[in-house]
């Protein structure tokens, strides 16, 4: 079998889904092609299977990646804005949680049956179970896009294939293959909005199922300071605090936590009637007890705080304040929901997004070396980038 089109995207994503229908509402032929038996599986499990779709407040700095002003050209010109009034022109309720976060009110199903209805009215043509083998570009002719159910022609080709973060939804490093078969730079993957694995020794395991609002950095430069809940797991950290840094951390740096952002345990340990009283005790009343214990030294922690001298009190101040620790690594992209790294973007026009390498060669999404921190950021990206996409291509 052999067919021609107007367009070939692959990867039915968001991004490829948004892209295509954007793009075949214009009047060009499209097929999308998607190698799964669903479209969107993860989409169906994002934010609880709620759909974190965006934020109320979306800039560059919401971005990592080697470059994250690339993406201000796509997000200037599709807003949260925007996001909001497709999903109220459709009839689908949305609910909005702390820090700005959109999710859809009953389920994620209802994003992706928009998306696919988008797809059917607009006529863009979707094949599922259509994994492409091979792309290939005779230099003035049409791309190829080479599968078991034949060879599928067309003047411009869309890579929204994703990233390799989540490989038990069917996510694996094949687009970006795709994308260095064509001549394509590549920066390596890595996994991010991640747990992280923290070492045997550390002062704090066993304390899995135990959670705290925390005041949290790490010494990556360019680092941003968090206020979230921190999880503890059997293995490390989890909870918003711990996946942002994994944004940002890598081998060998240290992460820095203040457990008690709310309040100064000098002023705590100085209050009246806290003489008589142990560190341990004073800060329980703050923190789960497993966790106070686990935090301050041994020496200090059972004492009257009437008899800690000025250099005791610093030293739990500092273990209250500013614990320090490196972790081993993160849990892997099994248990990532993102993975920074992907298409370099030196090599696209951040206003199209079309290949400087190749003209007609276009992506959107993961696919790109660009990546949204927790909160919406990764979904509103395939929105603005598969709306760019798909009025350029």
């Amino acid at each position: 079998m052999s067919a021609n089109y107007d367009v070939l995207v692959i990867g039915a994503g968001p991004s490829g889904l948004f892209c295509a229908a954007r793009t075949a509402l214009r009047g060009r032929r499209v097929l999308l092609l998607e190698r799964g038996r669903e479209p969107a599986k993860k989409l169906l499990l994002a934010g609880g299977g709620k759909a974190n779709f965006t934020n109320r407040s979306v800039s560059v700095a919401d971005y990592v990646g080697s470059d994250p002003a690339f993406a201000a050209p796509a997000l200037a010109r599709y807003t949260p804005d925007d996001a909001l009034h497709l999903l109220h022109d459709a009839g689908i309720a949305v609910e909005e949680r702390e820090h700005g976060q959109m999710f859809c009110k009953k389920s994620a199903r209802e994003l992706l049956d928009l998306l696919l209805a988008c797809c059917r009215t607009s006529g863009c043509e979707l094949r599922m179970e259509t994994p492409v083998t091979d792309l290939s570009y005779t230099g003035d002719g049409p791309f190829t896009a080479h599968t078991l159910a034949g060879l599928f022609h067309a003047s411009s080709l869309v890579l929204a294939t994703g990233s390799p973060a989540w490989p038990q939804c069917g996510a694996d490093d094949a687009g970006l293959r795709l994308a260095r078969s064509l001549g394509h730079r590549i920066v390596p993957p890595r996994p991010v909005l991640v747990p992280l694995v923290m070492p045997q020794a550390w002062p704090l395991q066993g304390l899995a199922g135990i959670s705290a609002d925390v005041r949290v950095y790490c010494s990556a430069p360019g680092s941003p300071t968090y206020t979230l809940p921190l999880l503890f797991t059997h293995k490390g950290v989890s909870g918003p605090a711990a996946l942002q840094m994994s944004c940002f951390l890598r081998g060998g740096d240290s992460l820095h936590i203040d457990f008690l952002p709310q309040a100064e345990f000098a002023s705590v340990l100085n209050a009246q009637g806290s003489g008589k009283l142990s560190p341990r005790i004073l800060l329980a009343r703050l923190l789960p007890e497993r966790l106070a214990r686990a935090l301050l030294p041994p020496d200090l922690a059972e004492r009257k705080s009437a008899e800690l001298s000025r250099n005791d009190r610093k030293r739990l101040c500092d273990a209250v304040h500013a614990h320090q620790a490196i972790p081993l690594r993160t849990e892997g992209m099994r248990r990532a929901e993102a993975a920074t790294g992907g298409v370099d973007t030196r090599d696209v026009d951040p206003h199209t997004l079309q290949s400087r390498v190749l003209p007609g060669l276009f992506f959107c999404g993961e696919a790109l070396d660009i990546t949204g921190r927790l909160g919406g950021y990764n979904l509103h990206w395939a929105w603005a980038s598969g709306h760019t996409v798909g009025n350029a291509v």
